[in-house]
């Protein structure tokens, strides 16, 4: 499940959600200024950036909307903020996540104030040596997902970023309560409910979610989304499968990959995944793999 993906469109939709993130995860949205009865889009924008040279990709970077008159150089209290969304092991994460940020920061000299928050699914991650980065570390907001799916009470919005991890058991009830306060977030409830369950029909997962059958047989966005939904969930499960296989073959062929290695070849897209398949098959040990992966790596922007 590519939920790196989902979380963008999450904070598309409610760019305001990131408030609660910075003020602590258990804060009510009243208190932070948030109206969840509506669009979250009034204080911050959302927007994915490229950092050119060293071809970084941020998950994502929250702007101050004009109206808090900060929103080129951020302020304590609306922060320009880069989010990044880890939900499995990488032991280079901690050191690439420092040097995004000060390659944003050399490249949006006029930002002023800065945070940067980052959503992980538990904190047994590998992420990492820290010891070096200690100082940066500690600046940064972690959002730890199984902690904050204990929570009572959950507000709807912070709701919303615990379904990728909820069990199955759950993901009826919260998606309901999400959607009762905010029926415009269906466009990333239901995508998600239809990655979570691919086993389900369009009719069933509109019965999860709490959504009238009418509106489905009336409702041709929410048809589009529940498609859209589908389509992911199929394409994500075979780049699943297509991983597994090839890093079985590399394993009998170059021996075992350590943990980086195998992180950064669960990250490649399909296509990718199909064109080491096929080049392995002539693999005669490591070097053979590392002059791939030298020959196919992601030219600088």
């Amino acid at each position: 499940m590519n939920t790196d993906r989902w979380y963008y469109r999450v904070f598309q939709s409610a760019p305001d959600l990131i408030r609660a993130l910075l003020s602590g995860s258990g804060s009510p949205a009243a208190d932070l200024g948030l109206d969840p009865a509506a669009p979250g889009d009034r204080l911050y924008r959302f927007a994915a950036l490229e950092l050119k040279e060293l071809s970084h990709r941020l998950d994502g970077v929250l702007w101050p909307r004009e109206s808090t008159g900060c929103s080129e150089t951020g302020s304590a209290e609306f922060p320009v903020v880069l989010l990044e969304v880890q939900m499995h092991p990488d032991p280079g994460f901690h050191h690439r996540l420092a040097a995004q940020t000060y390659r944003f920061l050399q490249q949006h000299s006029q930002v002023e104030h800065w945070s940067v928050v980052v959503i992980t699914p538990h904190n047994r991650l590998n992420l990492g040596p820290s010891q070096a980065l200690q100082l940066f570390l500690q600046q940064v907001a972690w959002i730890n997902l199984e902690v904050l799916s204990r929570r009572s009470q959950l507000d709807p919005l912070l709701n919303l970023l615990t379904l990728p991890i909820r069990p199955e058991s759950e993901l009826a009830a919260n998606s309901q309560q999400i959607l009762a306060s905010r029926p415009d977030l269906d466009q990333v409830v239901l995508p998600m409910l239809m990655q979570r369950l691919p086993h389900l029909t369009n009719e069933e997962i509109m019965v999860i979610a709490g959504i009238p059958m009418e509106e489905l047989r009336h409702t041709r966005a929410a048809q589009d989304w529940l498609a859209a939904g589908r389509q992911e969930g199929l394409e994500e499960g075979r780049r699943d499968e297509a991983a597994a296989m090839t890093l079985r073959q590399l394993n009998r062929r170059c021996g075992p990959l350590s943990e980086a290695t195998t992180a950064q070849i669960q990250a490649l897209p399909l296509e990718q995944l199909e064109a080491l398949a096929d080049a392995l098959l002539d693999f005669q040990g490591p070097a053979d793999l590392a002059a791939w992966r030298a020959a196919n790596a992601a030219p600088p922007a």
